[in-house]
């Protein structure tokens, strides 16, 4: 077997990869609008297209202070959004005053087995000029083998006011396809908001 490589070292001298290697490339598929939003479903352009599908939040603002911005899981289209989940959750906080800064797991946002909405951003301020933004992937949701991979990486403006990093990774417990996701924030509505759905090729 023969090896593919570039034949300058310098990166800067690179104007193409070797073909024998894959791009990656971020395919957008739709771009929804949060607008005094109980709920933010997208029930389509998650299928067998891709191996790999990337959500990304700009500006999140809860309607209510202390908001609690999540995600649930369907396996019926979009009918249900119960699909059990087992996850982790870490998180990083830095508060403007430079106190307090906090680095820890937090046993009361991960599911174990559970059903219920998973918690990615957290405490959010419902300040005018805060929100929260970040980056869901989730992996093989068509495969029927295997449970549905997902991991979540988000900041927000807390209520101190702060900066606050949650990072969380999981499971969908079912070999049944994932097929559509919902988005909410747990103690109102979400006033306003993008989510931009990405397939990686």
């Amino acid at each position: 077997m023969s090896v593919v490589s570039a034949n300058n070292n310098a990166l800067s001298a690179i104007s193409a990869l070797p073909s024998a290697v894959s791009g990656g490339a971020l395919n957008l598929i739709s771009t929804t609008t949060a607008s005094s939003s109980a709920t933010i479903n997208i029930t389509s352009g998650i299928d067998s297209t891709y191996k790999e599908y990337i959500f990304k939040f700009y500006n999140m603002h809860p309607a209510s202070n202390g908001g609690e911005f999540g995600i649930g899981f369907s396996i019926d289209g979009g009918s249900n959004y119960n699909a059990s989940k087992t996850t982790t959750f870490f998180w990083i906080s830095h508060d403007e005053a430079s106190n307090d800064p906090t680095f820890e797991y937090r046993t009361g946002q991960d599911l174990a087995n559970a059903t219920g909405f998973q918690h990615i951003g957290s405490s959010i301020k419902g300040d005018a000029d805060a929100g929260a933004s970040g980056t869901l992937h989730l992996f093989d949701p068509s495969n029927t083998t295997f449970v549905k991979h997902f991991i979540s990486d988000v900041n927000s403006m807390y209520s101190s006011p702060a900066s606050v990093r949650a990072m969380v990774a999981g499971y969908v417990n079912s070999t049944s396809a994932v097929n559509a996701v919902s988005f909410k924030m747990a103690n109102g509505n979400t006033d306003s908001g993008v989510i931009k759905l990405y397939g990686v090729s």
